[in-house]
Order: structure tokens, then C-alpha cells, then sequence
């Protein structure tokens, strides 16, 4: 694929970004309302008990994370989605590499989505609706393993390309929060769900017409076989699996944000804007605003320190931005001591998605690029849908931490995120050491050393 036409990238990167941008708008509108539509609405007597199947699915979850009612359930319920959206690539990734192929597994992940955004407008359906999200999520997971197929292993634009590829993304997320949030929170629930199923499939149609412009299938099972993996491929699988819970512990601050973030920030924030109360969803699209500032601030400046020295290796760029993570939860616990008991203004807010969001910009793209540099070719979209399992145990613990926001203060329970962050950071500094061993020769070498 030599043909380029975006920012000096394949043709097939605005194509794979602007689906990707649909299933971010359909992702993040549902999840801004998710945990609030949950306790403002599902869990309430009336509703709760028309959907189908839900007595089983509740005594299951209060076996894996604790009984719970109210707020507390509805947290339990969002950290179970939210970490189960992200382990499922690692089998869509399988379908794709072994069965399916790439382009088949993403279109049946489309469809899927599709329907469950859908299935959410009655009650009944809820539990079925989500079932479809998380099998649809997983299968779309391999739109990232066909954006590393548009390069070939030494292309130094990998690395910017996954960060204007999460650029895209991030606009889908300021708008989605608007649009659903706004339809859900103020004239009803499953207006903002219907909203986040069209967006979904204009994402497929998107993915449908670039078709021609994506990069070819890799050889799988039916195909021919697939290169063995060598005994360095072995060493590189074990080094980014063990990487994967350290991730989880510095990402638990971001993936808040989804959760007990809003539930906090309903209570405490100051949401009269203008004379008029803002959606608390809108804190959604507010971070993924700053998101997208952050990461184009985050690649000028690692454009400008390649023109002049070589660049710091990935992990101890991941390691710095998981430093920035811990930072951020510090600010709102500054929030709850300033404020004593009143409403929190929302500059508090600003600045907490500011430090949070330049961590989290610096920490997943570059992350995502190491994982698609480092991963086997017999297992390229598995090693790459596998990397967002660390996002699934994290949004594990998210559950089980947002239920204690009614047993704690809003200090104790932002320094505990804090607590973890921090110790994330020791842990990735001294991995850095290890990292380089076990991977030691040519290929170690970071990936982007320069991009002029």
C-alpha cells in the first residue's frame, strides 16, 4: 500500500479511522448513559423485574463481585460490560486470524452491535442487548490489527498512525455524549440508545465502501499455514502478557470516568451552567475534548523531540504518562477538601481531564503501536485485540471500587485510585530493565527514532 492521502498515511488508515470513529460514537453515547440509565431508571421497581432473565445474571454478578443494590449494583453491572467489551477481541482476534479473516469478523461485529444498540429501547431485552454489544465490540477489535497491516514492520509512521487513527476516535467521543447523552438524559432513555445504533450503522457502511483500499488478509488456517512461532516469539508473548496487569492498575483512573466518576460527579459538581443544569454525561464529551487537544499536543511535541534526539523507548514513555494518571486523581481529591461539603466548580473538573487525558494519550497509542510492532505474525491481530485485555481488568477493579463510593468520602476514594496509579508507575520504571533483556537485539530498538 503506497498510495497515501491522510496526513501522509495510506488511504486505508481514513477508512479503518472512520469506522472506528462510528463504533466510538456508538461505544461512548451508550456508555455515557449506561450507569445512569441503570440507576436512574432500569433498577428501579417497575422496570427491573420485566427484563428478562435478570434474577439469574444478578445472583451470578453478586458471586463474582459482591452483592450490591442501588448505585452500587448499578456500578457492578457497568464494570462487568465495560471489562468484558474488552476481553472479547482476544477471541474475535482468534476468529479472525484462524477463520473468519479480518474483513468478515468486522462486518459480523458491526451487525451485532447494530442490534444490540437497538435491542436497548425495551427493557426486556436488556440483558440479550448487551450481549450483542460485547460479541459485536470483540469482533470489531480487529480494526486494529488491519491498521499495522498498512505498514510494514520498520515503517516509522506506525506509531503516528495509531495516534491520528485515536484522534479520530476521540472527536466521535466529544460529539457521541452530546448527541445520546443529551437524548437520553432529557427526553428519554432509549432515544439516546436509538441514536448511538444509527451511528453504528453508518460505521458499517463506512467500513463497506473503503473496502478496496484496506490491505490484503494474511495467510490463515484454510489458506496455507501459518509461520511458526520461534523461541523469541515465545519470550515476547510472556513479557506483554505480564505487562497487562500493570497496565490495568494505571489505567483504572481513565476507565473511572465511564463509572463511579459520573455517579461522584452527579453528587458533587456544580452542574448549574448558564442557569440551566448540565447532563452530567456531558463530562464524558468534556474529557474526550481534552483527549483530543492532549493527543495533538502529545504528537507535536514527540515530532518535535524526534527532529532533534533520538526518542525514549515506549515503555519509558509509558511509564512517564502513567505518572501523569496519578497525578490526576490527586486533583480531585484538592476538589473535595476545597470545596468542604459544598459543590465542586467545574474548573476542578477541567483540570483533573487535563493531567488525566495527557497520561492516558501518551500511555494507549503508544502502548497499542509496541503491541503491533512486538506481536508474531501467525498471531498479529490476537497479540493486538489481547492488548486491550488490560482494560478489561481494569474496568474489573473499576467495578468493584465504584461500589465503595458510598461507603467513602470522595478523598479517600480518589487517593485510592491514586495508591494504585502510583504503584503502576514503580512497577512499569522497573519493568523498563526487564523489558530490555528479554527482548534484547534489533528489534528492541523503540520503533519511532525519528519522524520528520
Amino acid at each position: 500500500m503506497t498510495e497515501r492521502s491522510f496526513f501522509g498515511h495510506p488511504r486505508g488508515l481514513l477508512v479503518l479511522a472512520l469506522t472506528e470513529g462510528w463504533v466510538g460514537f456508538s461505544l461512548y453515547g451508550m456508555q455515557s448513559l449506561l450507569v445512569l440509565y441503570l440507576a436512574g431508571h432500569l433498577l428501579r421497581p417497575g422496570h427491573v423485574e420485566h427484563v428478562w432473565g435478570f434474577a439469574g445474571f444478578r445472583a451470578a454478578l453478586g458471586w463474582l463481585m459482591g452483592s450490591a443494590s442501588g448505585p452500587a449494583l448499578a456500578s457492578s453491572i457497568m464494570g462487568l460490560y465495560s471489562a468484558l467489551i474488552w476481553a472479547t477481541p482476544l477471541a474475535g482476534g482468534l476468529l479472525a486470524d484462524r477463520l473468519l479473516g479480518r474483513t468478515r469478523t468486522i462486518v459480523l461485529g458491526a451487525v451485532l452491535m447494530t442490534a444490540g444498540h437497538f435491542l436497548l429501547a425495551f427493557d426486556r431485552t436488556f440483558l440479550l442487548a448487551l450481549l450483542c454489544l460485547i460479541a459485536g465490540l470483540g469482533c470489531a477489535g480487529s480494526l486494529k490489527a488491519q491498521v499495522g497491516g498498512l505498514y510494514r514492520p520498520d515503517d516509522a509512521r506506525r506509531g503516528d498512525a495509531f495516534q491520528l487513527y485515536n484522534l479520530v476516535v476521540s472527536i466521535a467521543v466529544v460529539v457521541s455524549p452530546l448527541v445520546c447523552g443529551t437524548l437520553g438524559e432529557r427526553y428519554a432513555w432509549h432515544w439516546g440508545f436509538a441514536a448511538a445504533g444509527v451511528g453504528m450503522l453508518l460505521g458499517l457502511l463506512t467500513y463497506l465502501g473503503g473496502l478496496r483500499t484496506l490491505p490484503p488478509e494474511p495467510m490463515r488456517g484454510g489458506q496455507g499455514a501459518a509461520p511458526p512461532l520461534t523461541a523469541r516469539d515465545g519470550r515476547m508473548l510472556a513479557v506483554l502478557v505480564l505487562l497487562l496487569p500493570v497496565l490495568a492498575l494505571a489505567s483504572v483512573g481513565n476507565m473511572e470516568v465511564f463509572n463511579g466518576y459520573l455517579l461522584w460527579g452527579q453528587a458533587h459538581y456544580a452542574l448549574r451552567v448558564a442557569g440551566r443544569t448540565m447532563p452530567v454525561s456531558w463530562l464524558v464529551s468534556l474529557d474526550a475534548l481534552v483527549a483530543m487537544a492532549t493527543l495533538l499536543l502529545s504528537m507535536w511535541f514527540w515530532r518535535w523531540w524526534g527532529r532533534r534526539r533520538p526518542l525514549p523507548d515506549e515503555i519509558l514513555r509509558m511509564t512517564a504518562a502513567t505518572v501523569l494518571l496519578a497525578l490526576a486523581p490527586l486533583v480531585l481529591v484538592a476538589a473535595s477538601v476545597q470545596a468542604g461539603g459544598q459543590r465542586i466548580g467545574l474548573g476542578w473538573a477541567l483540570l483533573f481531564h487535563l493531567i488525566n487525558d495527557f497520561g492516558f494519550s501518551n500511555l494507549y497509542p503508544i502502548g497499542l503501536a509496541l503491541y503491533s510492532r512486538l506481536a508474531p505474525r501467525a498471531l498479529g491481530a490476537t497479540v493486538v485485540n489481547g492488548y486491550v485485555l488490560h482494560l478489561f481488568l481494569a474496568n474489573l477493579l473499576v467495578g468493584r471500587l465504584a461500589g465503595l463510593l458510598g461507603q467513602m468520602g470522595g478523598t479517600r476514594f480518589w487517593l485510592l485510585h491514586a495508591g494504585l496509579i502510583g504503584l503502576a508507575a514503580l512497577l512499569l520504571a522497573a519493568f523498563a530493565t526487564v523489558f530490555r533483556r528479554t527482548l534484547a537485539g534489533p528489534a528492541s530498538r523503540p520503533l519511532v527514532e525519528s519522524l520528520r
